[in-house]
């Protein structure tokens, strides 16, 4: 994996970048689809690639691992040839999933042992196992092995979790670099930062993963329940600590306002569920704000669903019909609102980086913070 960067903005520290893999190129900063089985739920690859135009997809090692299984996953040729998807793929190494697992899994410095959610038998995630889980479903881009802190946790708690999470990713590493890549092409892993809300443990794992000098760095931990300015505050140093010509991806964020700031603090790469589980039940982002489309006032609303929006539902349904699809519980309803939050995500960083190149970002950012967070 190469990555350039190619702007920095003179009045924040956010930045335009360029990510080059053997499935293709992601211009950065960039929102990735969050696939978790194999699929962006709602919505068809040809939607992913032709109209929200996404770079880059999620999957995730816990759910791939238990359905459809490694055996199927490597008899097709991995997760690109299973699901039809041609660019990049990056894979969660399922450590927030085991985290979401309270009550069903035990940690050991050994690993996780967890119990399925699906038919309640018993598994153990090891790092070294999880490396060879992710060559196998293809990533091009793989995670570290990692304990998610829960929020909020003591002092004593988040060291102990921070420092088995190092001891993981050594292990991760000497795994990764002693097994080659699957199917032909280029697998790349990244570590991640912990140390939950506390800056000094923060900063001891920003300069404990830097010092490793992989491809990329990832920020873990954050958008768990803390305060958006924590959220911020420890996002900022972190950023400060990793080096600046690897790219920078925060997990699991965030809401468009979220996004938006963490690309002024110099992060390059996100995720989150949010686009398309809010699109499940109503809740549409746009240009002008935040539409609950299941209000009254949309029942006669027959303008576009976003006029200023770029996909092709956007203009092709109104506000009125999709109204009627969601109270009517139409699995087409779903469908429409995720391909348009999708959409307004992918042209809200596509946006950031034509600001951060025409150095117009930060007064752009902070107008636009304002608006697309109003509730219409």
């Amino acid at each position: 994996m190469k990555f350039d960067l190619l702007h920095t903005d003179i009045q924040s520290k956010a930045r335009a970048g360029r990510i080059e893999t053997d499935h293709g190129v992601i211009e950065t900063p960039i929102f990735m689809p969050v696939g978790t089985a194999g699929t962006v739920k709602a919505v068809h690859q040809h939607e992913l690639r032709d109209s929200i135009q996404a770079q880059i997809i999620l999957g995730n090692t816990y759910h791939l691992y238990l359905r459809p299984g490694l055996n199927v996953l490597e008899k097709a040729g991995g997760l690109h040839k299973f699901n039809g998807w041609e660019k990049p793929i990056l894979t969660d190494s399922g450590g927030y999933q085991v985290y979401s697992l309270s009550n069903q899994r035990k940690l050991t410095e050994e690993g996780a042992k967890f119990t399925s959610h699906i038919d309640g038998s018993k598994h153990l995630f090891t790092p070294e196992g999880v490396m060879d889980i992710q060559r196998t479903i293809g990533a091009d881009i793989i995670m570290a092995f990692d304990e998610c802190a829960p929020y909020p946790c003591d002092y004593a708690y988040a060291q102990k979790s921070m420092g088995m999470t190092h001891r993981w990713l050594e292990r991760c590493i000497a795994r990764f670099d002693s097994t080659p890549d699957k199917y032909g092409y280029k697998q790349t892993l990244f570590p991640i930062v912990q140390g939950s809300t506390f800056r000094d443990l923060r900063q001891v794992s920003a300069e404990f993963v830097a010092a490793q000098g992989r491809e990329g760095n990832a920020i873990g931990g954050l958008s768990v329940g803390e305060p958006a300015e924590v959220m911020y505050e420890l996002t900022e140093l972190v950023c400060s600590i990793l080096p600046a010509d690897k790219p920078r991806y925060l997990m699991g964020v965030g809401t468009p306002a979220n996004i938006l700031e963490g690309i002024a603090l110099g992060i390059d790469m996100f995720d989150c569920v949010m686009p398309t589980r809010n699109a499940r039940h109503g809740l549409l982002f746009t240009w002008d704000g935040i539409i609950n489309i299941k209000n009254e006032k949309w029942k006669n609303d027959h303008s576009p669903l976003d006029p200023k929006g770029t996909t092709y539902v956007d203009q092709a349904y109104s506000r009125a019909y999709m109204r009627h699809l969601v109270h009517s519980e139409e699995m087409l309803g779903a469908m429409i609102a995720s391909v348009h939050n999708l959409g307004f995500y992918l042209d809200l960083v596509k946006q950031a980086r034509a600001e951060i190149i025409a150095g117009t970002f930060r007064d752009w950012k902070d107008r636009m913070v304002k608006q697309v967070m109003t509730r219409l």
